[in-house]
């Protein structure tokens, strides 16, 4: 095969594919050469909970109905010696039974041996079941894959739930920072990878438009426009002096409008503009947002006197020292907290109240908040808020802290922006490394420990880096089903003998490929979209070993043997699930590189 333009010099694992997560463990030794996995592990679980209502059913275990839990967990043994999957069931129910784990093993493993596709089923220590399934072709997940298409991996786990992700809300005053943009890529994730688990998700930006930043921010305008000194806590940097230029050239006679109406005009006039460039630098970093909440708009419409309303009628609020205060110290916050000054001021807090209590309204079953590292004192606060509103804190809402990111270039870091000033920006980080690279990255790991991003291996061309790696895979299997195609091979219309498919690396690429369900499910419980990123690093280093040493096309002369056409399958079903799961994480999968 004619391979992709920048071909890895190496295609071992690389370093990182080991030890990053947890892994998923393949049945690896030649002994199942004989014996691949026919079934799915999500079937394999079904087919475990079906021999255990059996068992019930038929008077062998003494298990009510309710007593059967809806989900079995099965995974993969890390012995290979000790089957392809394994499941602690018998351990889960013993008690429930009255009885022993080992007879409750005993009396599922016999009707679970009766199981389509299962081979032996053995009871190993106290009574786990160590399952190895039969000799007929795995292979046939590949053409389910590839008939599934773009479907394949969705599962139905929040089907009917509803989302609320808010992320990012940044100020209207400026450029999005290095911050901001692992929330833009991760907050996205998230709500990707819960729409691919079944849910109902709204992506939402709160525009804080409202307070004392924005009459700064017009300030800030004014000055830049009329050449004198911005006020002391004004905004800096070269985009300040682009906006107001920008206003002036539109709007000539702002310049002479008297005060305060001056000011109001260069404030509204610049977030028109400022929010404008976060909505387009968003878009092209392909996150885009379903709702954009303005924070007036919360004042404006009645939402913040509902809101207190709502928990007025929950017999939360009091009033002391003439403020009117909410007890959130009745759920686990460190101190009460006023809504409304003694001046008749609303606090901000107001306003975090009256939201939260607005989304519920609009009919949000979960609502998911994505915050700064300097914002851990609103877990607490947020949690205490759905308590006094009469919601369930523990599933109504989330709050996910993320940790600070910083940049390095050559071994040093990068400080500055040139047009911000004092931030480095999300459109820094782009035109450094490209949308690809820098979603990924900062989807790569988990969102509660610091990250540094290294510039120089971001725009590498080698498999030390993980996105180019991951897409590379993507684009190799491209390459190959074009060939395929330039061959007159038609794949897709000849006889597959997936029985066929008995190499070590076959079975390995098959069980790979198998997992995106189970990953995807556990990614969205845990809101993990890192889980994705790791998977798919997998999923790329078993197609690489795969492809070095199993012959995909025939040689030149050659005839097209039914272990092509498998091979072929199992290319195009590893090509699905690589797009798949890069779609997952708004990343691109290119058919050439």
């Amino acid at each position: 095969m004619t391979e992709p333009a920048g071909t890895l010099t190496s295609l071992t694992a690389p370093p990182w594919i080991v030890g990053v997560h947890q892994p998923i463990r393949v049945r690896a030794a030649a002994t199942c050469a004989d014996r691949l996995p026919r079934m799915t592990p999500d079937q394999l679980a079904a087919a475990i909970r079906h021999a255990v209502v059996t068992a019930a059913a038929d008077g062998a275990l003494d298990l009510e109905p309710g007593a059967i839990p809806d989900e079995v967990t099965v995974e993969r043994p890390r012995n290979p010696e000790h089957g392809d999957y394994a499941t602690n069931i018998a351990l889960q129910l013993a008690k429930k039974a009255g009885t022993s784990p080992r007879a409750v093993a005993e009396a599922v493993a016999v009707r679970l041996r009766d199981a389509e596709g299962v081979a032996t089923v053995d009871i190993a220590g106290p009574g786990f079941l160590n399952i190895t399934l039969d000799a007929a072709s795995l292979g046939q997940l590949a053409r389910n894959v590839v008939v599934a298409g773009e479907e394949y991996g969705r599962v139905d786990t929040y089907a009917g739930t509803t989302f609320n992700v808010e992320f990012i809300s940044a100020n209207p005053t400026g450029p999005l920072h290095l911050g901001h943009t692992r929330w833009a890529a991760v907050g996205d994730a998230i709500a990707r990878v819960l729409e691919a688990a079944g849910a109902e998700v709204a992506r939402e930006f709160y525009i804080n438009d409202r307070g004392l930043q924005m009459d700064k921010f017009g300030l800030s305008l004014e000055a830049r426009a009329l050449g004198t000194e911005v006020p002391e806590g004004g905004y800096q940097g070269e985009y300040v002096d682009d906006l107001a230029r920008q206003i002036v050239a539109t709007d000539p006679g702002i310049v002479d409008l008297p005060e305060p109406a001056r000011m109001e005009a260069f404030r509204e006039a610049g977030y028109a503009l400022q929010l404008q460039q976060q909505k387009d630098v968003l878009d092209h970093f392909n996150t885009h947002f379903d709702v954009w909440y303005s924070e007036r708009t919360l004042h404006e419409s009645g939402a913040v006197e509902r809101g207190m309303a709502k928990l007025r009628e929950q017999g939360h609020m009091f009033e002391a020292d003439g403020a009117v205060w909410l007890r959130t110290t009745d759920f686990d916050d460190d101190r009460d907290r006023v809504l409304v000054r003694s001046n008749g001021e609303l606090t901000y807090f107001a306003s975090d109240t009256a939201y939260y209590v607005d989304k519920r309204a609009r009919g949000f079953d979960v609502n998911i908040y994505l915050l700064g590292a300097d914002h851990h004192g609103y877990v607490n606060r947020l949690r205490a808020v759905a308590a006094c509103a009469g919601d369930d804190p523990d599933v109504n809402i989330e709050v996910l802290i993320g940790q600070l990111v910083k940049m390095v270039k050559g071994g040093e870091e990068v400080r500055l922006s040139k047009r911000a000033g004092n931030i480095i920006t999300l459109e820094d980080l782009v035109d450094e490394v490209g949308v690809d690279a820098a979603r990924y990255s900062l989807i790569r790991y988990p969102v509660d420990s610091p990250l540094t991003l290294d510039l120089d291996l971001l725009v590498s061309r080698s498999n030390d880096n993980p996105v180019f790696y991951v897409q590379y895979a993507h684009a190799r299997i491209a390459s190959v089903l074009r060939n395929a195609a330039e061959l007159g091979i038609d794949w897709r219309a000849a006889d597959a003998d997936f029985s066929l498919l008995t190499h070590e690396r076959e079975a390995q690429l098959l069980g790979l490929i198998g997992e995106l369900p189970r990953v995807v499910a556990t990614a969205a419980e845990l809101r993990e979209p890192h889980r994705v990123a790791r998977y798919l690093e997998e999923l790329a280093n078993g197609y690489h070993k795969f492809y070095d040493v199993c012959r995909v096309l025939p040689g030149a002369d050659s005839d097209l043997e039914p272990i092509n056409v498998a091979r072929l399958w199992l290319c195009a079903a590893a090509r699905q699930t690589l797009a798949n799961g890069l779609g997952m994480l708004g990343v691109s999968a290119p058919e050439r590189m």
